[in-house]
């Protein structure tokens, strides 16, 4: 017997093999993008290594996101989100002033060896100082995350003068400057490959350097 065709079955057939752009969570996808220019930088990203991370094709991730550039942005302002996210609790919670400092540099230092391959620091750091350089708008965006970080060192170090733990004459955005380039430096080392005890024995020299030795027990 001869089967006759169909042709709106053969047309549905083939609508289905090509399928619908995958349904995707653009949170999700764009927290995938992050963490491979987080790893890789904009330059060693690819497309396909983008579309890989977030599941989508070209086309879809050209309409979700934009191009490169932009989509590197978006993961850029995401990573600062995330970052507050962690930090903003750290800076605020209570203590001395070394105390403060310590939490403010271990919730720096968990997100900075977060990677699956091993400690990759900061995005800012990382990720978008390379890119600075040829983007203005990631170069302001980079800008105005460490100076949010200044700005958070800072009131630590003010709250710490009125509570008498500093000289009268300290200046406290100078300390900020100074505990943020521990930040950075943490960053680096993190991404450098220093294992998690030379990072923690670097936080305490630090808080030594800033706040004075502690009192032996």
């Amino acid at each position: 017997m001869v089967q006759k065709s169909n042709p709106a079955g053969a047309a549905a057939d083939q609508s289905k093999r090509r399928g619908r752009p995958r349904a995707y969570d653009p949170e999700v996808a764009l927290w995938q993008a992050t963490e491979t220019f987080w790893d890789q930088g904009y330059a060693g990203a690819s497309l396909d290594d983008l579309s890989a991370a977030t599941g989508m094709n070209r086309p879809s991730l050209y309409g979700a996101f934009g191009d490169k550039q932009t989509l590197f942005r978006a993961a850029l302002e995401n990573y600062l989100d995330q970052s507050r996210a962690r930090m903003i609790p750290a800076f605020r919670g209570g203590g001395t002033l070394r105390e403060a400092l310590d939490r403010v540099y271990h919730a720096a230092l968990g997100f900075y060896t977060s990677g699956d391959t091993g400690g990759r620091g900061c995005f800012l750091v990382s990720a978008g100082l390379g890119q600075a350089v040829v983007d203005p708008a990631v170069r302001q965006m980079v800008a105005d995350g460490m100076h949010e970080m200044d700005r958070g060192f800072e009131r630590l170090f003010a709250r710490a003068h009125a509570a008498g733990e500093l000289p009268t004459d300290a200046d406290h955005a100078a300390l900020a400057k100074v505990a943020g380039v521990m930040i950075n430096a943490l960053s680096v080392r993190a991404r450098a490959g220093e294992t998690r005890e030379q990072l923690d024995a670097t936080i305490k020299a630090a808080l030594d350097l800033i706040c004075g030795p502690q009192a032996s027990e």
